[in-house]
Protein backbone atom coordinates (compact mmCIF):
# COMPACT_ATOMS: atom_id res chain seq x y z
CA UNK A 1 0.00 0.00 0.00
CA UNK A 2 2.87 2.36 0.80
CA UNK A 3 4.43 1.66 -2.60
CA UNK A 4 1.23 2.48 -4.44
CA UNK A 5 0.96 5.70 -2.44
CA UNK A 6 4.49 6.65 -3.43
CA UNK A 7 3.71 5.88 -7.07
CA UNK A 8 0.59 8.04 -6.92
CA UNK A 9 2.53 10.98 -5.56
CA UNK A 10 4.54 11.18 -8.80
CA UNK A 11 1.40 12.13 -10.73
CA UNK A 12 -0.03 15.64 -10.72
CA UNK A 13 -3.60 14.37 -11.21
CA UNK A 14 -4.66 11.57 -8.86
CA UNK A 15 -7.79 9.45 -8.67
CA UNK A 16 -10.06 10.54 -5.83
CA UNK A 17 -12.89 8.02 -6.21
CA UNK A 18 -12.38 6.46 -2.79
CA UNK A 19 -11.30 9.54 -0.85
CA UNK A 20 -13.42 11.43 1.64
CA UNK A 21 -14.27 15.06 0.98
CA UNK A 22 -11.24 17.23 1.87
CA UNK A 23 -9.61 13.98 3.02
CA UNK A 24 -6.64 15.74 4.67
CA UNK A 25 -8.92 17.34 7.27
CA UNK A 26 -12.00 15.07 7.18
CA UNK A 27 -12.72 13.88 10.74
CA UNK A 28 -9.49 15.49 11.94
CA UNK A 29 -10.97 17.52 14.83
CA UNK A 30 -11.99 15.70 18.00
CA UNK A 31 -15.45 16.46 19.36
CA UNK A 32 -16.00 15.69 23.07
CA UNK A 33 -18.48 12.91 23.80
CA UNK A 34 -19.12 14.27 27.28
CA UNK A 35 -19.13 17.76 28.73
CA UNK A 36 -21.31 20.85 28.85
CA UNK A 37 -23.34 22.30 25.98
CA UNK A 38 -20.87 25.17 25.66
CA UNK A 39 -17.83 22.90 25.51
CA UNK A 40 -19.40 20.87 22.71
CA UNK A 41 -20.54 23.99 20.86
CA UNK A 42 -16.99 25.36 21.00
CA UNK A 43 -15.65 22.12 19.52
CA UNK A 44 -18.14 22.28 16.63
CA UNK A 45 -17.72 26.03 16.06
CA UNK A 46 -15.70 27.06 13.01
CA UNK A 47 -17.21 25.67 9.81
CA UNK A 48 -20.10 28.13 10.13
CA UNK A 49 -17.63 31.02 10.05
CA UNK A 50 -16.17 29.84 6.74
CA UNK A 51 -19.68 29.57 5.33
CA UNK A 52 -20.72 32.99 6.65
CA UNK A 53 -17.84 34.59 4.73
CA UNK A 54 -19.73 34.06 1.46
CA UNK A 55 -22.63 36.11 2.81
CA UNK A 56 -20.50 39.19 3.43
CA UNK A 57 -18.02 39.11 0.54
CA UNK A 58 -17.22 42.22 -1.58
CA UNK A 59 -20.08 41.34 -3.94
CA UNK A 60 -22.60 42.27 -1.21
CA UNK A 61 -21.10 45.63 -0.30
CA UNK A 62 -22.07 47.89 -3.18
CA UNK A 63 -25.62 46.47 -3.23
CA UNK A 64 -26.20 46.84 0.52
CA UNK A 65 -24.69 50.31 0.94
CA UNK A 66 -26.37 51.45 -2.29
CA UNK A 67 -29.73 50.08 -1.09
CA UNK A 68 -29.50 52.16 2.08
CA UNK A 69 -28.33 55.27 0.24
CA UNK A 70 -31.23 55.06 -2.23
CA UNK A 71 -34.14 53.79 -0.12
CA UNK A 72 -33.16 54.49 3.50
CA UNK A 73 -34.07 51.52 5.77
CA UNK A 74 -36.82 50.00 3.58
CA UNK A 75 -34.67 47.11 2.31
CA UNK A 76 -33.58 45.85 5.75
CA UNK A 77 -36.52 43.43 5.55
CA UNK A 78 -34.92 41.93 2.43
CA UNK A 79 -31.64 41.42 4.32
CA UNK A 80 -33.57 39.63 7.08
CA UNK A 81 -35.51 37.34 4.71
CA UNK A 82 -32.32 36.51 2.75
CA UNK A 83 -30.57 35.53 5.99
CA UNK A 84 -33.42 33.22 7.05
CA UNK A 85 -33.31 31.51 3.64
CA UNK A 86 -29.54 31.13 4.00
CA UNK A 87 -29.91 29.48 7.41
CA UNK A 88 -32.31 26.88 6.01
CA UNK A 89 -30.17 26.02 2.97
CA UNK A 90 -26.93 25.84 4.95
CA UNK A 91 -28.64 23.56 7.50
CA UNK A 92 -29.52 21.20 4.63
CA UNK A 93 -25.98 21.32 3.24
CA UNK A 94 -24.27 20.69 6.59
CA UNK A 95 -26.68 17.88 7.41
CA UNK A 96 -26.02 16.15 4.07
CA UNK A 97 -22.30 16.10 4.83
CA UNK A 98 -22.63 14.75 8.37
CA UNK A 99 -25.31 12.11 7.70
CA UNK A 100 -24.11 10.80 4.33
CA UNK A 101 -20.40 11.62 4.79
CA UNK A 102 -20.33 13.02 1.26
CA UNK A 103 -20.37 16.59 0.00
CA UNK A 104 -22.92 18.05 -2.41
CA UNK A 105 -20.57 17.65 -5.40
CA UNK A 106 -20.04 13.94 -4.64
CA UNK A 107 -23.75 13.39 -4.00
CA UNK A 108 -24.71 15.11 -7.26
CA UNK A 109 -22.09 13.35 -9.41
CA UNK A 110 -22.91 9.90 -8.01
CA UNK A 111 -26.60 10.35 -8.81
CA UNK A 112 -26.29 11.74 -12.35
CA UNK A 113 -24.95 10.29 -15.58
CA UNK A 114 -21.53 11.30 -16.88
CA UNK A 115 -22.68 14.05 -19.34
CA UNK A 116 -24.98 15.50 -16.68
CA UNK A 117 -22.22 15.43 -14.09
CA UNK A 118 -19.73 17.16 -16.39
CA UNK A 119 -22.31 19.82 -17.32
CA UNK A 120 -22.99 20.56 -13.66
CA UNK A 121 -19.25 20.62 -12.94
CA UNK A 122 -18.64 23.21 -15.69
CA UNK A 123 -21.49 25.39 -14.40
CA UNK A 124 -20.17 25.14 -10.83
CA UNK A 125 -16.57 25.89 -11.84
CA UNK A 126 -17.75 28.99 -13.74
CA UNK A 127 -19.70 30.10 -10.66
CA UNK A 128 -16.58 29.66 -8.54
CA UNK A 129 -14.62 31.69 -11.07
CA UNK A 130 -17.26 34.45 -10.84
CA UNK A 131 -16.85 34.40 -7.05
CA UNK A 132 -13.08 34.66 -7.49
CA UNK A 133 -13.51 37.72 -9.73
CA UNK A 134 -15.37 39.51 -6.91
CA UNK A 135 -12.55 38.61 -4.50
CA UNK A 136 -9.89 39.94 -6.88
CA UNK A 137 -11.75 43.21 -7.47
CA UNK A 138 -12.52 43.76 -3.77
CA UNK A 139 -8.95 43.00 -2.69
CA UNK A 140 -7.39 45.06 -5.49
CA UNK A 141 -9.52 48.13 -4.81
CA UNK A 142 -8.76 47.86 -1.07
CA UNK A 143 -4.99 47.79 -1.81
CA UNK A 144 -5.39 50.73 -4.21
CA UNK A 145 -7.26 52.77 -1.60
CA UNK A 146 -4.95 51.91 1.31
CA UNK A 147 -1.56 52.24 -0.38
CA UNK A 148 -2.23 54.34 -3.48
CA UNK A 149 -0.87 51.68 -5.83
CA UNK A 150 -1.98 51.74 -9.45
CA UNK A 151 -5.02 49.58 -10.12
CA UNK A 152 -3.12 47.16 -12.36
CA UNK A 153 -0.41 46.69 -9.71
CA UNK A 154 -3.09 46.09 -7.07
CA UNK A 155 -4.86 43.53 -9.27
CA UNK A 156 -1.65 41.61 -9.93
CA UNK A 157 -0.72 41.70 -6.23
CA UNK A 158 -3.87 39.72 -5.40
CA UNK A 159 -2.21 36.74 -7.12
CA UNK A 160 0.16 36.53 -4.13
CA UNK A 161 -2.62 35.32 -1.87
CA UNK A 162 -1.95 31.89 -3.41
CA UNK A 163 1.27 31.77 -1.38
CA UNK A 164 -0.48 33.14 1.72
CA UNK A 165 -3.17 30.48 1.65
CA UNK A 166 -0.73 27.62 1.07
CA UNK A 167 1.18 28.78 4.16
CA UNK A 168 -2.02 28.94 6.22
CA UNK A 169 -2.95 25.36 5.24
CA UNK A 170 0.26 24.15 6.90
CA UNK A 171 -1.04 25.24 10.32
CA UNK A 172 -4.11 22.98 10.30
CA UNK A 173 -7.82 23.51 9.70
CA UNK A 174 -8.60 24.74 13.21
CA UNK A 175 -6.12 27.60 12.75
CA UNK A 176 -7.75 28.58 9.45
CA UNK A 177 -11.14 28.69 11.18
CA UNK A 178 -9.65 30.95 13.87
CA UNK A 179 -8.14 33.31 11.28
CA UNK A 180 -11.43 33.55 9.39
CA UNK A 181 -13.38 34.24 12.60
CA UNK A 182 -10.86 36.94 13.54
CA UNK A 183 -11.33 38.66 10.17
CA UNK A 184 -15.13 38.45 10.53
CA UNK A 185 -14.95 40.05 13.97
CA UNK A 186 -12.66 42.75 12.52
CA UNK A 187 -15.28 43.57 9.87
CA UNK A 188 -18.06 43.51 12.49
CA UNK A 189 -16.22 45.86 14.86
CA UNK A 190 -15.30 48.32 12.09
CA UNK A 191 -18.83 48.61 10.73
CA UNK A 192 -20.35 48.60 14.20
CA UNK A 193 -18.12 51.59 15.01
CA UNK A 194 -19.00 53.37 11.76
CA UNK A 195 -22.74 52.88 12.33
CA UNK A 196 -22.56 54.11 15.95
CA UNK A 197 -20.83 57.27 14.72
CA UNK A 198 -23.49 57.71 12.03
CA UNK A 199 -26.19 57.90 14.77
CA UNK A 200 -29.07 56.21 12.84
CA UNK A 201 -32.72 56.84 13.69
CA UNK A 202 -33.55 53.70 15.72
CA UNK A 203 -37.32 53.87 15.18
CA UNK A 204 -36.91 54.01 11.38
CA UNK A 205 -34.14 51.40 11.57
CA UNK A 206 -36.18 48.71 13.36
CA UNK A 207 -39.21 49.61 11.27
CA UNK A 208 -37.17 48.72 8.20
CA UNK A 209 -37.20 45.04 9.19
CA UNK A 210 -40.97 44.94 8.64
CA UNK A 211 -41.72 43.91 5.01
CA UNK A 212 -43.02 46.81 2.92
CA UNK A 213 -44.61 46.89 -0.52
CA UNK A 214 -42.15 49.59 -1.55
CA UNK A 215 -39.39 46.96 -1.52
CA UNK A 216 -40.92 45.27 -4.58
CA UNK A 217 -41.90 48.41 -6.45
CA UNK A 218 -40.64 48.76 -10.02
CA UNK A 219 -40.94 52.56 -9.98
CA UNK A 220 -38.04 54.78 -9.00
CA UNK A 221 -36.83 58.36 -9.35
CA UNK A 222 -34.83 59.12 -12.49
CA UNK A 223 -31.21 57.94 -12.28
CA UNK A 224 -31.88 55.62 -9.33
CA UNK A 225 -32.32 51.84 -9.42
CA UNK A 226 -35.83 50.61 -8.69
CA UNK A 227 -36.49 49.09 -5.24
CA UNK A 228 -37.25 45.78 -6.99
CA UNK A 229 -33.85 45.78 -8.70
CA UNK A 230 -32.11 46.54 -5.40
CA UNK A 231 -34.14 43.79 -3.70
CA UNK A 232 -33.17 41.30 -6.38
CA UNK A 233 -29.55 42.39 -6.11
CA UNK A 234 -29.44 41.88 -2.33
CA UNK A 235 -31.03 38.42 -2.56
CA UNK A 236 -28.98 37.39 -5.60
CA UNK A 237 -25.70 38.44 -3.98
CA UNK A 238 -26.53 36.81 -0.64
CA UNK A 239 -27.36 33.14 -1.35
CA UNK A 240 -24.39 31.82 -3.36
CA UNK A 241 -24.00 28.29 -4.79
CA UNK A 242 -20.42 27.67 -3.69
CA UNK A 243 -21.42 27.97 -0.01
CA UNK A 244 -23.67 24.91 -0.31
CA UNK A 245 -20.80 22.78 -1.62
CA UNK A 246 -18.43 24.18 1.00
CA UNK A 247 -20.63 23.54 4.03
CA UNK A 248 -21.52 19.99 2.98
CA UNK A 249 -17.78 19.23 3.09
CA UNK A 250 -16.37 21.13 6.07
CA UNK A 251 -19.21 19.95 8.32
CA UNK A 252 -17.36 16.62 8.13
CA UNK A 253 -14.17 17.93 9.74
CA UNK A 254 -15.42 16.91 13.20
CA UNK A 255 -14.81 13.30 14.27
CA UNK A 256 -18.16 11.58 14.79
CA UNK A 257 -18.91 7.98 15.80
CA UNK A 258 -20.79 6.88 12.69
CA UNK A 259 -22.04 3.69 14.34
CA UNK A 260 -24.01 5.72 16.89
CA UNK A 261 -27.13 7.50 15.58
CA UNK A 262 -27.34 9.66 18.69
CA UNK A 263 -23.79 10.91 17.99
CA UNK A 264 -24.76 11.78 14.41
CA UNK A 265 -27.91 13.52 15.65
CA UNK A 266 -25.83 15.53 18.14
CA UNK A 267 -23.34 16.49 15.41
CA UNK A 268 -26.20 17.78 13.23
CA UNK A 269 -27.57 19.71 16.21
CA UNK A 270 -24.29 21.49 17.00
CA UNK A 271 -23.57 22.08 13.30
CA UNK A 272 -26.91 23.89 13.15
CA UNK A 273 -26.07 26.01 16.19
CA UNK A 274 -22.67 26.93 14.73
CA UNK A 275 -24.11 27.73 11.30
CA UNK A 276 -26.98 29.85 12.62
CA UNK A 277 -24.78 31.81 15.03
CA UNK A 278 -22.26 32.66 12.31
CA UNK A 279 -24.95 33.47 9.74
CA UNK A 280 -26.54 35.74 12.34
CA UNK A 281 -23.22 37.62 12.46
CA UNK A 282 -23.30 37.85 8.65
CA UNK A 283 -26.87 39.19 8.92
CA UNK A 284 -25.72 41.85 11.39
CA UNK A 285 -22.83 42.87 9.12
CA UNK A 286 -25.06 43.10 6.04
CA UNK A 287 -27.55 45.12 8.09
CA UNK A 288 -24.75 47.43 9.22
CA UNK A 289 -23.71 47.98 5.59
CA UNK A 290 -27.25 49.00 4.64
CA UNK A 291 -27.71 51.09 7.80
CA UNK A 292 -24.43 52.89 7.08
CA UNK A 293 -25.68 53.73 3.60
CA UNK A 294 -29.02 54.93 4.98
CA UNK A 295 -27.64 56.96 7.90
CA UNK A 296 -24.71 58.65 6.15
CA UNK A 297 -25.40 58.60 2.42
CA UNK A 298 -29.19 58.86 2.02
CA UNK A 299 -29.80 61.54 -0.59
CA UNK A 300 -26.30 61.08 -2.04
CA UNK A 301 -26.83 57.71 -3.76
CA UNK A 302 -25.29 58.95 -7.02
CA UNK A 303 -22.06 59.72 -5.14
CA UNK A 304 -21.51 56.31 -3.48
CA UNK A 305 -21.93 53.88 -6.36
CA UNK A 306 -18.42 52.37 -6.16
CA UNK A 307 -15.98 51.26 -3.45
CA UNK A 308 -13.77 54.27 -4.18
CA UNK A 309 -16.64 56.73 -3.94
CA UNK A 310 -17.73 55.18 -0.61
CA UNK A 311 -14.15 55.53 0.64
CA UNK A 312 -14.04 59.20 -0.44
CA UNK A 313 -17.53 59.91 0.95
CA UNK A 314 -16.53 58.73 4.45
CA UNK A 315 -13.92 61.48 4.49
CA UNK A 316 -16.16 64.16 2.95
CA UNK A 317 -18.15 66.27 5.45
CA UNK A 318 -20.52 67.48 2.71
CA UNK A 319 -21.71 63.89 2.26
CA UNK A 320 -21.10 62.00 5.52
CA UNK A 321 -21.58 65.00 7.78
CA UNK A 322 -19.58 65.99 10.85
CA UNK A 323 -18.36 62.42 11.55
CA UNK A 324 -16.44 62.26 8.26
CA UNK A 325 -12.70 61.72 8.60
CA UNK A 326 -9.77 59.99 6.85
CA UNK A 327 -9.75 57.43 9.69
CA UNK A 328 -13.25 56.25 8.75
CA UNK A 329 -12.17 55.89 5.12
CA UNK A 330 -9.14 53.82 6.14
CA UNK A 331 -11.23 51.56 8.38
CA UNK A 332 -13.60 50.96 5.47
CA UNK A 333 -10.70 49.92 3.20
CA UNK A 334 -9.26 47.62 5.89
CA UNK A 335 -12.64 45.89 6.27
CA UNK A 336 -12.85 45.49 2.48
CA UNK A 337 -9.39 43.89 2.38
CA UNK A 338 -10.34 41.53 5.24
CA UNK A 339 -13.50 40.55 3.36
CA UNK A 340 -11.56 39.80 0.17
CA UNK A 341 -8.96 37.67 1.98
CA UNK A 342 -11.63 35.71 3.83
CA UNK A 343 -13.40 34.94 0.57
CA UNK A 344 -10.12 33.76 -0.96
CA UNK A 345 -9.68 31.12 1.76
CA UNK A 346 -13.17 29.68 1.36
CA UNK A 347 -13.05 29.89 -2.44
CA UNK A 348 -9.90 27.76 -2.58
CA UNK A 349 -11.38 25.09 -0.32
CA UNK A 350 -14.53 24.99 -2.45
CA UNK A 351 -12.41 24.56 -5.59
CA UNK A 352 -10.91 21.38 -4.18
CA UNK A 353 -14.33 20.06 -3.13
CA UNK A 354 -15.82 20.64 -6.59
CA UNK A 355 -12.87 19.16 -8.50
CA UNK A 356 -12.76 15.97 -6.42
CA UNK A 357 -16.51 15.54 -6.11
CA UNK A 358 -17.51 16.00 -9.74
CA UNK A 359 -14.45 14.60 -11.58
CA UNK A 360 -13.13 12.13 -8.98
CA UNK A 361 -9.73 13.73 -9.43
CA UNK A 362 -7.28 15.44 -7.12
CA UNK A 363 -4.69 17.97 -8.18
CA UNK A 364 -2.26 19.79 -5.87
CA UNK A 365 -3.75 22.83 -4.16
CA UNK A 366 -1.02 25.13 -5.49
CA UNK A 367 -1.77 24.14 -9.09
CA UNK A 368 -5.53 24.46 -8.70
CA UNK A 369 -5.17 27.83 -7.00
CA UNK A 370 -2.79 29.13 -9.67
CA UNK A 371 -5.20 28.05 -12.43
CA UNK A 372 -8.39 29.41 -10.80
CA UNK A 373 -6.79 32.69 -9.73
CA UNK A 374 -5.15 33.02 -13.17
CA UNK A 375 -8.49 32.57 -14.93
CA UNK A 376 -10.13 35.12 -12.62
CA UNK A 377 -7.31 37.60 -13.23
CA UNK A 378 -7.70 37.54 -17.03
CA UNK A 379 -11.01 39.48 -17.26
CA UNK A 380 -10.05 41.79 -14.38
CA UNK A 381 -6.65 42.63 -15.93
CA UNK A 382 -8.32 43.08 -19.34
CA UNK A 383 -10.93 45.52 -17.91
CA UNK A 384 -8.21 47.36 -15.99
CA UNK A 385 -6.01 47.82 -19.05
CA UNK A 386 -8.81 48.58 -21.52
CA UNK A 387 -10.47 51.19 -19.27
CA UNK A 388 -7.26 52.62 -17.81
CA UNK A 389 -7.88 51.41 -14.27
CA UNK A 390 -11.33 53.05 -14.04
CA UNK A 391 -12.85 51.67 -10.84
CA UNK A 392 -16.43 52.07 -12.01
CA UNK A 393 -15.71 49.57 -14.82
CA UNK A 394 -14.30 47.05 -12.34
CA UNK A 395 -17.36 47.51 -10.15
CA UNK A 396 -19.48 46.86 -13.24
CA UNK A 397 -17.57 43.61 -13.85
CA UNK A 398 -18.21 42.67 -10.22
CA UNK A 399 -21.96 43.16 -10.77
CA UNK A 400 -21.83 40.93 -13.88
CA UNK A 401 -20.10 38.22 -11.82
CA UNK A 402 -22.92 38.36 -9.28
CA UNK A 403 -25.48 38.00 -12.08
CA UNK A 404 -23.78 34.79 -13.22
CA UNK A 405 -23.91 33.46 -9.67
CA UNK A 406 -27.66 34.02 -9.82
CA UNK A 407 -27.80 31.87 -12.96
CA UNK A 408 -25.80 29.08 -11.30
CA UNK A 409 -27.74 29.03 -8.01
CA UNK A 410 -30.65 26.75 -9.10
CA UNK A 411 -28.15 24.10 -10.24
CA UNK A 412 -26.92 23.77 -6.64
CA UNK A 413 -30.19 24.37 -4.78
CA UNK A 414 -32.32 21.78 -6.59
CA UNK A 415 -30.05 18.76 -5.90
CA UNK A 416 -29.58 19.87 -2.29
CA UNK A 417 -33.30 20.09 -1.56
CA UNK A 418 -33.96 16.85 -3.48
CA UNK A 419 -31.30 14.82 -1.65
CA UNK A 420 -31.99 16.08 1.87
CA UNK A 421 -35.75 15.57 1.45
CA UNK A 422 -35.34 11.94 0.39
CA UNK A 423 -35.90 9.29 3.08
CA UNK A 424 -34.08 6.82 0.83
CA UNK A 425 -30.93 8.95 1.00
CA UNK A 426 -31.21 10.54 4.44
CA UNK A 427 -33.33 8.03 6.36
CA UNK A 428 -34.70 9.50 9.59
CA UNK A 429 -32.63 12.64 8.99
CA UNK A 430 -34.67 13.62 5.90
CA UNK A 431 -36.18 17.12 5.94
CA UNK A 432 -39.63 17.34 7.53
CA UNK A 433 -42.42 17.90 5.01
CA UNK A 434 -42.87 21.58 5.91
CA UNK A 435 -39.17 22.27 5.26
CA UNK A 436 -39.30 20.48 1.91
CA UNK A 437 -42.30 22.58 0.85
CA UNK A 438 -40.65 25.81 2.02
CA UNK A 439 -37.40 24.78 0.32
CA UNK A 440 -39.07 24.28 -3.07
CA UNK A 441 -41.08 27.49 -2.70
CA UNK A 442 -37.82 29.34 -2.00
CA UNK A 443 -36.21 27.62 -5.01
CA UNK A 444 -39.03 28.70 -7.32
CA UNK A 445 -39.13 32.22 -5.84
CA UNK A 446 -35.35 32.79 -5.96
CA UNK A 447 -35.09 31.36 -9.46
CA UNK A 448 -37.88 33.65 -10.65
CA UNK A 449 -36.34 36.67 -8.94
CA UNK A 450 -32.91 35.88 -10.36
CA UNK A 451 -34.31 35.55 -13.88
CA UNK A 452 -35.96 38.95 -13.47
CA UNK A 453 -32.68 40.38 -12.16
CA UNK A 454 -30.80 39.06 -15.19
CA UNK A 455 -33.38 40.50 -17.59
CA UNK A 456 -33.17 43.94 -15.91
CA UNK A 457 -29.36 43.92 -15.83
CA UNK A 458 -29.18 42.91 -19.51
CA UNK A 459 -31.71 45.61 -20.27
CA UNK A 460 -29.48 48.20 -18.59
CA UNK A 461 -26.37 46.83 -20.35
CA UNK A 462 -27.94 47.15 -23.81
CA UNK A 463 -29.72 50.42 -23.14
CA UNK A 464 -33.26 49.09 -22.85
CA UNK A 465 -35.74 51.48 -21.34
Amino acid sequence: MDNSKKTQDHHIVQDATDTLSLSDVNGSIEAPKDGSFWRKLLAFSGPGALVAVGYMDPGNWVTSVGGGAQYHYVLLSVVLISSLIAMMLQYMAGKLGIVRQEDLAQATRDRTNKPGGITLWIMTELALMATDIAEVIGGAIALHLLFGWSMIASVLTTALDVVLLLLLMKFGFRKIEAIVMTLIITILVIFGYLVILSNPNLVDLFGGYLPQLQAVSTHSPKGVDSPMLMTLGIIGATVMPHNLYLHSSISQTRKVDRTDKSAIKEAVRFMTWDSNIQLSLAFVINSLLLILGAALFFGHADQVGTFGSMYDALGDKTIAGAVASPILSTLFAVALLASGQNSTITGTLTGEIIMEGFLHMRIPMWLRRVVTRGLALIPVVAFTLIYGGAEDKLDQLLVYSQVFLSVALPFAMAPLILFTSSKKIMGEFANPKWMTIVGWLVFVGLTGLNIQLIIQILGQMFGAK
